[in-house]
């Protein structure tokens, strides 16, 4: 809008601003707009002839510019300056923000001039619409004026006086139309594109310091905010413009209308008030939609409308049209409520036919032979009467024996009904039963203990334990089924009613019973009695991550809990990947999978998507399924189903942690997803315009690490990420340095490490076995301070582990714990700590500990001495050098061969 200054120092904003509307040729014909067209800015639809690219508009002066700096966007007018609010093609209008002229009464200027409309040039596609448009003053002690471009005649005017009483309030009443008293309002009755706008001061009159003056929809009401003798008023309100299509008339394009499309489309004049006149298009009556386009105006189906289009009878919808008429048996109005009226078809029984005994009901009748004949009475004479005959005690015979055999069936048919139901049901459970394999399952829970305390259940119980499963009981469900909440021997359970079955996921169902983890939702029992099996988990009653996570308000999980949860679900993951006893990919990993109990543990849930492979297969294609936004790229392009596509959307839900982001819907500026503007953000070095103010606060250093970790995880090429084992490694290790993990002091009567850490309690009992089968003693009597056990190693094995780890720096160097100086490590108090880690090295590599028996006798003995030689010289130790130790290690490993 544009802003016009008086010589005496009067403001005026003009209220439209500089469009450039020059109309088209005459005779131009409209091709129509192009296919890849913007049809919308922000919240704001752009039809047709409105558009934004070239191609895309029908004219010079239907051009619009979406600005997306503004969030969301916002639409304008022509270059840009003009504010759109609404553009509706069936009204020909475009509803815009127009500026207020402004009137200052200190200047002591009595009298000042303002122009609205300016830009807009004569004979152009809009004008101010003089149905809908009224000017309204804000102030007092002052008179308002409006006149054509030409000072023609006067076309509005009103005037504003202030109260009596010297209140500072100028509006006595808001909220409602003005009453003369601190505002006045007056309709604009003529349209055009360029008003003359005079403001005059009063003599003699008192007047508020600042008058505002507008040119606004009509119906428009003064609120309470406006009631300021400050001058604090809105510095646009809405405004309606309309538009005509091009100069001319319907009568001149009579012929060739070019802009008109379709059948269904009719042409409008334009107001007789603007210049060049112009045209419109609109759909017929029973037609609505653009009538801008080929086929845009489409029938409407007035039978589905029936609250615009009242029908009370039999609705036909037609083309532009509909029928309204009384149903079969009724006559009269339709249209209007009971309008109808019943035909006694009694009245006039030739008429329908009927020779009998006629009997009316509502909307029909019933025609019957009377008593004594038979036949059929619709036709004249066709009603005979009924003769006696010596076969009547025949009659009451049968009629005896019949009503004895209703009897009977009326007594003992329900019974024997029940029974067949009864039988029937049971011989559908045995077949479901075989069908989903129970024979097979209670074969797998009678020859494995781990699994015995798990149980097949009838389905008897369960619609017991769910009130014949009603719905008030369902909890949660998803794409792979519903979810009821049951009580099962005094203990609420969870159990999952799947909505398909498929044989595949049958036979691999039996797999699952095995599954035992603490983060895992634990499977306590099935019932295979139905075509599609019931599973029976324990109730997690806290919900999920995602309303954990994504809560109205600042302030969410707090950052430990966060790290926490997410090495909970690696360590679940690692296991399905690597610990179960065939190998499991989710295949499904998001927030809302995720359920809290209590104490905010994390379980993993919903293996509705999830798959078995084969220990000797690192894969398998099937068809994709998964959440979008956590869905592996590569899996979604090749079907192929790994273990890093899991590992791609534990990268994602470690992204949802750092960022309370919903990965599903987010999008940068650019358009970027959350995964590819997270690793842009990172590469730049920018990540605090992402990450989470509240894990910004929270956090002690960890942030970068977990970021640079997610990203890893979400690389595009599988075989760039880090298996679920590492990732839940470095995040343990993660969390050893936020708890600054310390070694106590070695046992004396076993070699032992005991570090200190707050995830001690581990799922698997790898560590357990390998200390057992790991202690030995190399002579009777003999206990060496070690802070690491002794394993049996192959030697060249040992050692190529060994060098792995120092050429990856696993863990160690990743944890920051030890400092780099030369070829050697350098750390005191890293000997204690690292000897755990390699113990983690070692229960990797626990393959070759089953088979060849050498003693090894590691480098910490000899450490321990030489500490403590260095310790009374207050020295630094050098703990290791790789080439000297691997050299070490062998040589131990070649003594307990000896031994």
């Amino acid at each position: 809008m544009e802003k016009v200054e008086s010589r005496g120092g009067l403001a005026l904003a003009a209220v439209a601003a500089t469009l450039l509307l020059l109309p088209p040729p005459h005779g131009a014909a409209a091709t129509g707009p192009e296919s890849n067209c913007t049809r919308s800015c922000g919240n704001i639809s752009i039809p047709y002839p409105f558009g934004i690219e070239p191609g895309c508009y029908h004219a010079t002066g239907f051009n619009l510019t979406c600005d997306r700096s503004y969030r969301p966007p916002k639409l304008f007018l022509g270059d840009g300056t003009v504010p759109v609010l609404e553009i509706s093609v069936s009204d020909s209008t475009v509803r815009i923000n127009s500026s207020r002229l402004l009137y200052t009464a200190e200047t002591g200027v009595s009298t000042v001039n303002g122009t609205w409309g300016r830009g807009l040039p004569a004979g152009g596609p809009f004008f101010l619409s003089e149905s809908r448009s009224s000017v309204a003053l804000v102030g007092c002690g002052t008179q308002v004026d409006v006149r054509g471009a030409d000072e023609s005649g006067l076309i509005a005017s009103c005037t504003a006086t202030c109260p009596l009483d010297g209140s500072q309030r100028i509006v006595v009443e808001t909220g409602s139309a003005c009453s003369g008293v601190g505002c006045c309002q007056a309709n604009i009755v003529l349209g055009y594109d360029t008003y003359n706008i005079q403001i005059n001061k009063l003599k003699g009159s008192a007047y508020a310091l600042t008058t505002s003056v507008y040119l606004v929809d009509r119906g428009f009401k003064y609120t309470e905010d406006m009631s300021s003798i400050y001058g604090l008023y809105p510095e646009a309100l809405p405004a309606t413009l309309e538009w005509v299509i091009s100069n001319g008339t319907c009568s001149s394009f009579r012929d060739t209308l070019p802009v008109c499309q379709g059948m269904t489309s009719v042409c409008h004049e334009g107001p007789y008030n603007v210049a060049n006149r112009g045209y419109r298009c609109g759909c017929a009556d029973g037609y609505q939609g653009n009538p801008y386009l080929v086929d845009g105006c489409q029938d409407i189906d007035e039978c589905s409308s029936p609250d615009i289009y009242p029908c009370y009878g039999d609705c036909k919808n037609t083309p532009g049209h509909f029928i309204c008429r009384c149903r079969t048996g009724y006559y009269g109005n339709a249209s209007v409520p009971n309008g109808c009226k019943d035909i006694n078809e009694c009245e006039n029984q030739e008429a329908y036919s009927c020779y009998g005994v006629c009997v009316n009901f509502p909307g029909t009748f019933q025609c019957q032979c009377p008593v004594g004949t038979y036949g059929n009475p619709f036709t004249k004479g066709g009603c005979t009467k009924i003769k006696k005959s010596s076969s009547s005690g025949l009659s009451i015979g049968l009629g005896v024996s019949g009503g004895t055999l209703l009897l009977l069936v009326a007594l003992f048919g329900p019974l024997i009904i029940r029974k067949f139901r009864q039988h029937k049901v049971k011989k559908m459970k045995e077949k479901y039963f075989n069908q989903n394999h129970g024979l097979l399952l209670q074969q797998l829970i009678s020859h494995k203990a781990d699994i015995g305390q798990r149980m097949i259940i009838n389905l008897k119980e369960l619609e017991k334990a769910t009130n014949d499963f009603d719905r008030a009981r369902i909890v949660g469900g998803g794409g792979h089924g519903v979810v009821f909440k049951g009580i099962l021997d005094l203990h609420v359970v969870a159990i999952k009613k799947a909505k398909i079955v498929v044989q595949r996921e049958i036979d691999e169902f039996i797999n699952e019973v095995a599954v035992n983890h603490r983060n895992v939702v634990k499977l306590l029992g099935c019932c295979l009695e139905t075509e599609v099996p019931l599973l029976v988990y324990e109730f997690v009653s806290n919900g999920t991550l995602y309303h954990h996570l994504h809560v109205d308000g600042p302030v969410s999980l707090k950052w430990d809990d966060r790290i926490r949860i997410a090495i909970e679900v690696s360590r679940a993951l690692s296991y399905l990947h690597s610990a179960a006893s065939m190998p499991i990919f989710h295949r499904d990993i998001k927030s809302s999978n995720i359920l809290l109990d209590d104490t905010l543990t994390a379980k993993v849930s919903d293996f509705g998507a999830s798959r078995y492979i084969p220990i000797d297969q690192t894969g398998v294609t099937t068809a994709i399924q998964g959440t979008i936004g956590y869905l592996d790229p590569m899996y979604y392009y090749t079907g192929r189903l790994t273990d890093k596509s899991d590992v791609f959307s534990f990268g994602v839900l470690l992204l949802e942690l750092l960022t309370r982001k919903k990965p599903f819907i987010y999008r940068s500026n650019s358009g970027d997803g959350l995964v590819s503007h997270f690793a842009t953000l990172l590469t730049e070095g920018k990540l605090v315009d992402i990450i989470d103010p509240q894990v910004m606060e929270e956090e002690s250093g960890e942030v970068q690490e977990v970021s640079t970790l997610a990203t890893m995880c979400t690389k595009l090429k599988g075989e760039d990420r880090p298996t679920m084992r590492e990732v839940e490694m470095i995040l343990g290790n993660l969390l050893v340095k936020k708890k600054q993990v310390l070694c106590n002091t070695i046992a004396n009567e076993y070699d032992r490490v005991e570090c200190v850490t707050t995830e001690s309690s581990r799922q698997y009992t790898m560590e357990e076995e390998v200390l057992l089968s790991a202690r030995r003693t190399h002579g009777e009597g003999r206990k060496q301070r070690s802070c690491v056990r002794r394993y049996t190693f192959h030697a060249t094995e040992y050692v190529k582990i060994f060098k792995e780890a120092f050429i990856a720096n696993v863990l160690v160097v990743q944890m920051g714990i030890l400092s780099k100086k030369g070829d050697a490590f350098h750390s005191r108090k890293t000997s204690q700590v690292s000897c755990h880690y390699f113990l983690r090295l070692n229960h990797w590599a626990r393959s070759w500990w089953w088979n060849k028996s050498f003693a090894f006798s590691t480098w910490c003995a000899l450490h321990n001495s030489q500490n403590q030689a260095a310790k009374e010289k207050n020295d630094e130790i050098e703990i290791f050098q790789p080439k000297s130790w691997i050299t070490f290690a062998a040589t131990n490993i070649q003594e307990g061969r000896h031994r």
